[in-house]
């Protein structure tokens, strides 16, 4: 896993604080680690942490960098792209190409030459909506690899199946895919 380029990209969902501890077990790793967050995102975790830990600014908008295709460069970049945790409203934006955002924007850029891992986190409720099933079929279908949310207790205290995976299992899909 050394020097791999990880590119982790972060939705809103309560489990973005997760992220956090992804990127540091990845530099641990010591992988190279860029982070992608949309606005959503960092209403629910602040950007100091996953740049402190990244050693790279966390990453927002297509068009504040310097590079003119960012989008495409950090597509590129990245060895290994996973979207944790994946929102319904982000899997929807992806599903339908809705390059918004620089999360989307990479997605858009991406070939499916190198993996592409979602990670769904959200109320069972949601998960189980027939949008978002066949959005996750969709996604799938193109050759990103939706990896299942485990069940427990969820963030609005019911229980159910929508927890995003820990990132030690995360880490280890990972190497697994490297």
């Amino acid at each position: 896993m050394s020097n791999s380029n990880i590119l982790v990209c972060v939705s809103g969902s309560i489990a973005a604080y997760k992220s956090v501890e992804l990127v540091s077990l990845l530099r641990k790793e010591e992988c190279n680690v860029k982070v992608v967050a949309t606005e959503n995102a960092l209403k629910f975790i602040a950007p100091a942490a996953l740049e402190a830990l990244s050693g790279h600014p966390v990453y927002t908008d297509m068009f504040s960098q310097s590079e003119k295709i960012f989008h495409i460069n950090l597509a590129e970049w990245a060895d290994v792209i996973v979207v944790y945790p994946a929102s319904a409203s982000t899997l929807a934006r992806l599903r339908i190409g809705l390059a918004e955002d620089l999360l989307t924007g990479c997605f858009v850029a991406n070939n499916f030459r190198k993996p592409y891992l979602v990670f769904p986190a959200m109320n069972s409720n949601m998960l189980e909506h027939p949008a978002v099933e066949e959005n996750m079929e969709v996604l799938a279908k193109w050759g990103a690899e939706i990896v299942a949310p485990q069940s427990g207790l969820l963030a609005c205290g019911t229980q159910g199946k929508g927890r995003a995976p820990e990132p030690k299992e995360i880490l280890e899909i990972i190497k697994a895919k490297l």
